[in-house]
């Protein structure tokens, strides 16, 4: 960062300036805009696709990305605000602390597996389960990690309700996920994470678009008169891919998707039926922030769900 403050010394007037997508982009960019620099971060990938290079070196890189901004061709990726990198944190966040519990509690239903204990309740970390645990004769080292294990299951229910507690406060201050939230199956924790993986609505022209960016679209596949579609492209933040899918589990059941997943359900799979509806949502979702309107299902006026 002190070697970036520097830089402007050596030019003269406003300079535009690009950086591959990288680690540390987004801090490379902050600090050279915050010094009056036109900055934009460049999508590796799409660079490589649109100048393929025999030979790679750090000056020929430099030189294709300055040829590629000269000639306004940079394929720029979109560098949201403070405030929704900030946002899009404690979403993140919240969802590794919850994956690293189930990965806890799966390691303990692994050692009662190995050892066949068998258990009926269905929560074993409630009260019940973890009585039930006590009096299960498991050998060492085993018995030591599950009370371990336990513990630590304790101290992420903590900090998880601790997360929770803050971002329903700021969801319910949050014009987008209060708009999120009047759809089915969006409470404030998918809808705080929806709008801010999200971002400027205004980005996607259509819900095609924002469907694309979610990674939810089928793959195409065409070649002459061969038009074939594929499993989903799962491009995208995979965190508002989790997260649409998660709201499906409620929105299925409401009037406005439960006919059509529950014919998909029955003729082909749930997991079609799943995303069907997933990318249902998400396109209601264009239009609901799009209109600035709540949700309404096909038929209402005006028209908000497709």
């Amino acid at each position: 960062v002190d070697s970036l403050q520097s830089l402007p010394d050596r030019f003269d007037g406003p300079v535009r300036a690009v950086v591959e997508s990288m680690s540390g982009a987004t801090v490379v960019r902050d600090v050279l805009v915050g010094l009056g620099w036109d900055v934009q971060i460049a999508d590796a990938v799409l660079v490589k696709a649109m100048a393929p290079l025999t030979a790679k070196t750090d000056q020929i890189d430099a030189r294709v990305l300055a040829d590629l901004s000269a000639r306004d061709l940079i394929p720029a990726i979109w560098v949201p605000p403070f405030d929704t990198r900030a946002g899009r944190e404690r979403a993140r966040f919240r969802i590794s602390l919850v994956q690293h519990r189930v990965r806890v509690k799966n390691r303990i239903h692994a050692a009662l597996i190995a050892f066949a204990k068998h258990y009926k309740m269905t929560d074993l970390f409630g009260v019940g389960g973890r009585q039930a645990l006590a009096v299960m004769d498991i050998p060492q080292p085993w018995s030591t990690h599950i009370d371990v294990q336990l513990d630590l299951i304790d101290h992420l229910d903590a900090a998880i309700a601790s997360h929770d507690e803050v971002i329903r406060r700021l969801a319910a201050a949050d014009p987008d996920t209060s708009l999120l939230m009047t759809a089915p199956g969006i409470g404030a924790i998918l809808g705080y994470t929806i709008a801010n993986e999200i971002g400027d609505i205004t980005r996607f022209a259509s819900p095609a678009k924002l469907v694309s960016y979610t990674g939810l679209a089928p793959s195409v596949h065409q070649s002459g008169d061969i038009d074939r579609r594929g499993p989903i492209t799962r491009r995208g933040p995979k965190h508002l891919r989790w997260a649409l899918i998660e709201a499906t589990t409620h929105a299925q059941r409401h009037e406005a998707f439960r006919i059509r997943h529950q014919r998909l359900k029955t003729n082909r799979y749930t997991r079609i039926a799943r995303v069907d509806t997933a990318r249902r949502i998400t396109r209601a979702i264009w239009w609901m922030l799009t209109r600035r309107q709540p949700f309404a299902p096909r038929g209402a006026s005006p028209l908000l769900a497709a």
